[in-house]
């Protein structure tokens, strides 16, 4: 059986709404999305660090709840799990502060069994981070030898815009890794001060991986490959947080590509209709996740809908 392989950042989210804490959520980009998968039944193996403390202990627990093996993580003694405060504004759409103590020995982790067609999915400053890049082109190089198909989104955020011109090597070494790449409009504002998708894709994507997904919050998604250029209207919804609603949509594709069944080998000869389909997939988990103050589906609906669909 397929499954999905996950790299990144595990995090605990304190949510703020009128500066006042809300609630409080295990997170993490690549971690959010594995969640999603986790709930929708999809083998989903997650690799990440946290600390060896109370803060560690309920995101293990958390994972476990969700249908993700805790095999794969490095709990550390030395440091402790990092935290992140979100801030909602009036339309619900997040800022961060972020608060880590990490050991020098970083992602000490045990490499899970990657098989051909399996998905591995890996992004954010994460996968740019100078502290573990070696790790990261390691587990790239590895999911490349068991030829997995790698998807890749660089959720590259304000916070870490400021760095942009010193980890430029690391995204377009990344890119090129990549069997698909999605970003969204914020990301390529804040790496490459970009907005139009189309200059985007020729420019910088184009001659290092040919699949490429744009979103744009509420805007239209942007589909680009060597033989198409398509647009999707994103579902209308009314939005109660932003949180994990790009994390989601990522885990709508990789379970549409499970579902569609598509391999390393027919990916480049995908149509149309079949990516409709799998854009369908985001959007519609996406559209899910916005109505929630969750940074994945929420369970019920995840049940349901991993129903619907082998039905």
């Amino acid at each position: 059986m397929r499954q999905i392989i996950g790299v990144g950042e595990t995090i605990l989210d304190i949510i703020f709404k009128n500066n006042q804490p809300s609630h409080a959520i295990p997170g993490g980009s690549v971690f959010n999305t594995m969640v999603s998968l986790g709930r929708l039944n999809v083998p989903a193996t997650f690799l990440s660090e946290i600390g060896d403390d109370r803060i560690g202990k309920i995101i293990m627990e958390y994972m476990e709840e969700n249908n993700l093996s805790t095999e794969n993580m490095n709990l550390f003694g030395r440091g402790k799990s990092p935290v992140s405060l979100a801030f909602l504004n009036e339309n619900n759409e997040a800022s961060y502060l972020f608060y880590t103590d990490f050991p020098d020995n970083r992602l000490d982790i045990r490499y899970p069994r990657i098989n051909e067609n399996d998905i591995f999915i890996f992004g954010s400053y994460f996968a740019v981070n100078p502290l573990l890049r070696d790790r990261m082109v390691e587990l790239l190089e590895y999911a490349k030898d068991r030829k997995a198909i790698i998807y890749y989104d660089p959720n590259f955020r304000k916070a870490h815009a400021h760095e942009a011109m010193k980890i430029i090597p690391s995204v377009l070494e990344n890119l090129e890794y990549a069997d698909i790449v999605k970003g969204s409009s914020e990301d390529f504002e804040n790496l490459f001060h970009l907005s139009d998708a189309t200059r985007i894709y020729k420019d910088k994507i184009e001659f290092y991986c040919p699949n490429f997904i744009y979103t744009q919050g509420s805007g239209p998604v942007n589909l680009f490959t060597r033989t198409i250029r398509k647009s999707f209207d994103c579902h209308p919804v009314e939005v109660v947080s932003s949180i994990g609603a790009g994390d989601s949509f990522n885990a709508g594709i990789l379970f549409g590509l499970l579902k569609q069944e598509v391999t390393h080998e027919n990916l480049s000869d995908l149509s149309s209709e079949t990516w409709g389909k799998i854009i369908e997939y985001g959007m519609t988990l996406s559209a899910q996740v916005c109505q929630t103050y969750e940074n994945a589906v929420p369970q019920d609906f995840a049940r349901r809908y991993a129903q619907e669909i082998t039905d």
